[in-house]
């Protein structure tokens, strides 16, 4: 049997089983486009502030929010660049506490619950095929799984549409939208010129998508550049600080803000992770880009005593396996390259839908035909 032949009878069973879930892995893909920005809108629109000569120090901002709402435990406190923005502080479970940044007044938490719903939902079905509590597990195992199978799919109809001879009319078919087909010749048409342009980029929002879900495939990126997959519980140390808000002890939290701020000129937000009495630092996270761009932030750590910089930390000076695996992260959702990288994102999961639509009206369509030269071949033997 010719490898052709192989992949195809491997790609067709494969986009029949998994098709119902990339299918809706695409869809809500598409739907999850722009969730950072509707976000963040839906959060504080409303919450323009009025600016003032100078912004309260972050020690004094922090105490001030506590004794107003000595109910809530910040977590991590956001202050943003733009004058006329609030900060926020983290209150857990995904809440978030709107202030105004020049007098401590507190302006809720955020107008976008409906937004924030709405993306919840898309993302367990994107995630895990709408399960919750203990039925999440299987819906990730089956999501990750159909994510390979669609990877598989990807990479395999690269061969599969490759024509046999490179004439005009063979290249037309494969590359160039068709007006006036119908049924299987338009299925045909659209599965292939869809595929055609998208088959390297889709590949990587694939691969992101498997490097999120399974950690041996981040052990694999790390592995292709030498280098030894961390440890899980690295990632816990690295945030051993952030378990409780509590008042500043040491050096100011305003100094190191201003630190912070002095290392990356043209930040946009910086987020300051509250450390519990004890932590014997400080981390800070410090953005030039909207929040999914990782080439463009940086963490600080520093001393809680002295405030002394401890370690900078630019994406420049991660490690090649690691910076791989960040960008691929964030290259699933397009993110990386911001609005423009999440609209090509969103319209290759537009075309995966239709990828997957037009597969399984072919493989139908194929089972349509196989059932009929059964029946013409029953006819004879019946008579």
């Amino acid at each position: 049997m010719r490898l052709r032949s192989i992949l195809f009878w491997l790609h067709l069973p494969l986009g029949v089983l998994a098709g119902a879930v990339i299918l809706i892995m695409s869809v809500t893909g598409v739907l999850l486009t722009y969730q950072r920005q509707m976000t963040a809108w839906a959060d504080i629109r409303g919450y323009r502030v009025e600016r003032a000569e100078h912004r309260l120090p972050a020690d004094v901002l922090a105490a001030k929010v506590a004794a107003s709402r000595p109910d809530l435990k910040p977590t991590a406190m956001v202050i943003r660049s733009e004058p006329s923005a609030p900060a926020s502080f983290a209150v857990g479970a995904g809440r978030q506490l709107f202030v105004d940044p020049y007098n401590a007044a507190v302006l809720g938490e955020g107008n976008g619950q409906s937004v924030r719903n709405f993306f919840r939902v898309m993302v367990e079905w994107h995630r895990y095929l709408g399960a919750s509590g203990a039925s999440r597990p299987t819906g990730r195992a089956v999501t990750g799984a159909a994510n390979l199978a669609f990877l598989f799919i990807v990479v395999s109809g690269v061969f599969l549409w490759w024509p046999r001879s490179w004439t005009w009319t063979a290249l037309r078919n494969i590359t160039l939208f068709r007006g006036g087909l119908r049924g299987k010749a338009r299925d045909f048409n659209w599965h292939n010129t869809i595929g055609f342009w998208s088959a390297i980029p889709l590949a990587i929002i694939v691969m992101g998508a498997a490097v999120i879900s399974y950690p041996w495939a981040t052990a694999l990126v790390y592995r292709a550049y030498g280098e030894a997959p961390p440890a899980p519980a690295a990632a816990a140390a690295r945030g051993a600080s952030r378990s409780g808000g509590a008042p500043m002890n040491g050096a100011p939290l305003e100094t190191m803000v201003v630190t912070a701020a002095a290392q990356m000129p043209g930040w946009k937000t910086i987020s300051v992770a509250l450390p519990a009495p004890d932590a014997p630092r400080v981390v800070l996270t410090v953005d030039a880009g909207d929040g999914g761009q990782p080439h463009k932030r940086a963490t600080l750590t520093l001393d809680r005593r002295t405030g002394d910089v401890v370690r900078w930390e630019p994406f420049s000076s991660q490690s090649p396996g690691r910076r791989a695996r960040t960008w691929l992260r964030f290259a699933h959702t397009g993110e990386v390259y911001g609005l423009v990288g999440q609209t090509i994102a969103g319209l290759l999961s537009a075309g995966g839908a239709v990828l997957v639509w037009t597969g399984l009206a072919l493989a139908w369509r194929r089972f349509g035909r196989w059932r009929q030269r059964r029946s013409a071949e029953a006819l004879p033997k019946a008579a």
